[in-house]
């Protein structure tokens, strides 16, 4: 048994009546994966591996009553061979390289939901089939089966020409090609300026072969290791030989900055985000125009994965979400912790947690707390002295009005 026996027990096969799902474009919608070739190119790579980390920081909240099998596939394991960090990494991974990025359920024997796996088939493909639409895929190994399209989560970037899928790399196309230039001239032209260190002049005319002989027998008698004076000698044959001052090849720095820049703004991040550089604004900028929308997208397709359209309707939803105050520095981690603490928004244990500190297990760690000299709010309704009162006092318990100075008790009130 396989992986794919293993997400896949029982197969679809094709339908007698199976048709492919045409779109408004008159095409049927078609997937093919682009075979990972631009994830070779080692600045693409560092800009796809910078975004799907960051990705892979994202933590999932449910809410609603979600099976238990389900809440433990998101908060620790998806499926049976990733954890959650691992499964949200492939999946943006997969996402950037492609555009496009499949996520497929992984059921019980009875058909429950139990986790998520990122799949990449070669192709995938809509089909109908008795008025129904599937996504068929066809992997690698030659193997294929089909899902119900409700069951499927699908992610996509730059989608346009497509309805379903989204769009291929070729507006990349340049910027790889530039890069493969870049490489190949610092390549040629650090072996062409550090193989010629001599130019030397025979005195006698000989042939090709003689003047080869002549050179290696230089070579080895007076620049290979055996010569450990650093003395050149040679005999009255070879002459006018001067050394060549050998520089190493760069390329315009200006050139280089602006190809990576074409990088870095189709991936959406910088050079700061892949050298982990950033401050906590470039962080914010970065998260809120790369990560978020990617977060967003994802929770709606994974609740709609896991929730049938009455329990959304219910309340029931995944959300993935990313504390960005661990990107934050320490002197604002401190002011947003004494801001919030006394006006009872943050507990103590939370104000831990955004300086990384562990747990206090102690039952008033987790209440929330109000300045006036710090007492606990859900006391504040015991505390006499808080009680508001009206504008005469007598809404205060145990209020007495102060004697009437012209009053010398003597007087009583009449009948």
């Amino acid at each position: 048994m396989g992986l794919f026996e293993k997400l896949f027990p029982r197969p679809k096969k094709p339908a007698a009546d199976e048709q492919y799902f045409l779109l408004f474009n008159g095409y049927s919608p078609v997937f093919t994966t682009a075979g990972g070739c631009i994830y070779e190119k080692g600045l693409i790579r560092a800009a796809i591996n910078a975004n799907a980390t960051a990705c892979s920081k994202l933590e999932p909240e449910i809410s609603g009553d979600a099976p238990d099998s389900v809440k433990n596939a998101l908060k620790i394991r998806m499926n049976e061979f990733m954890v959650t960090s691992q499964f949200l990494y492939r999946l943006a991974t997969i996402l950037f390289v492609e555009n496009t990025a499949f996520i497929t359920p992984v059921e019980d024997y009875y058909g429950n939901l139990t986790g998520f796996y990122p799949v990449l088939p070669s192709t995938a493909k809509m089909v109908e089939s008795q008025g129904k639409q599937y996504l068929r895929f066809r992997f690698g190994n030659g193997q294929t089966t089909a899902i119900e399209w409700e069951k499927v989560g699908v992610l996509t970037r730059y989608q346009y020409e497509n309805d379903i899928f989204g769009s291929s790399n070729a507006a990349l196309s340049p910027t790889i090609r530039l890069i493969d230039a870049q490489t190949d001239g610092i390549i040629n032209g650090v072996k062409s300026s550090a193989n010629v260190r001599f130019l030397g002049r025979v005195a006698n005319f000989i042939d090709d072969e003689d003047l080869a002989k002549a050179r290696e027998k230089f070579v080895e008698q007076n620049l290979g290791p055996s010569n450990n004076g650093g003395i050149i000698l040679t005999d009255n044959r070879i002459t006018d030989i001067t050394p060549i001052d050998s520089k190493p090849i760069t390329v315009n720095a200006a050139q280089m900055k602006q190809i990576e820049e074409n990088g870095f703004d189709y991936f959406g991040c910088s050079q700061a985000i892949i050298q982990n550089t950033y401050n906590e604004d470039q962080w914010n900028a970065y998260y809120e125009g790369c990560i978020e929308p990617i977060a967003i997208q994802l929770s709606q397709v994974m609740t709609s994965m896991a929730f049938s359209r009455e329990e959304i309707a219910g309340g029931n939803k995944i959300m993935f979400t990313a504390d960005w105050l661990q990107y934050a520095s320490n002197r604002t981690k401190k002011a947003i912790i004494t801001d919030l603490f006394d006006r009872g928004f943050l507990t103590l244990n939370e104000g831990r947690k955004i300086m990384n500190m562990s747990r206090v297990e102690e039952p008033w760690a987790d209440e929330h707390w109000i300045r006036k000299e710090y007492a606990q709010i859900s006391k504040q309704s015991d505390d006499k002295e808080d009680t508001d009162a009206g504008e005469d006092g007598t809404d205060v318990p145990g209020y007495e009005p102060a004697a009437d100075p012209a009053d010398d008790g003597s007087s009583e009130k009449e009948d």
